[in-house]
């Protein structure tokens, strides 16, 4: 499966060994949902190590430890958009926290929508009761 597949299909493949990947990336994370401040809406589930959560207090933009390439990932870096921070909250047991955050730019999401638009978060389709997927 090509991630055009995986990102723009209709075929239910959830990523259930996800956590065990993102664990092995060799550094201590935390979950990380960035949330629209002002619609409520989550735009983003990422992860946190204290480098990127030292950044996104410092810069005011959230940031991320991407698991897969194994560096700090400053939301917008290279697209433009960028999620300026206006609250982190952390969880009651201190193991996720919650950015609410402002886009910046077009969207949040690094794909695109059928008229080549950033979508505004990642969260584009829907789990049908009969397990398929349908955009929303």
């Amino acid at each position: 499966m090509t991630h055009e597949e995986l990102e723009e299909g209709f075929e239910l493949r959830l990523d259930f060994g996800k956590l065990a990947k993102a664990a092995a990336c060799g550094e201590d994370i935390l979950p990380a949902v960035a949330q629209d401040a002002d619609s409520g809406e989550v735009l983003i589930v990422g992860y946190v190590n204290r480098l990127a959560l030292e950044t996104a207090l410092k810069e005011g933009k959230a940031t991320f430890w991407s698991t897969s390439r194994n560096e700090l990932w400053i939301k917008g870096a290279t697209s433009g958009d960028f999620l300026e921070i206006a609250q982190v909250l952390v969880n009651c047991e201190q193991n996720s926290i919650l950015y609410r955050v402002r886009p910046a730019g077009k969207g949040a999401c690094h794909t695109k929508d059928p008229k080549g638009h950033t979508r505004r978060g990642c969260y584009y389709r829907q789990i049908l009761p009969n397990g398929k997927l349908a955009p929303l």
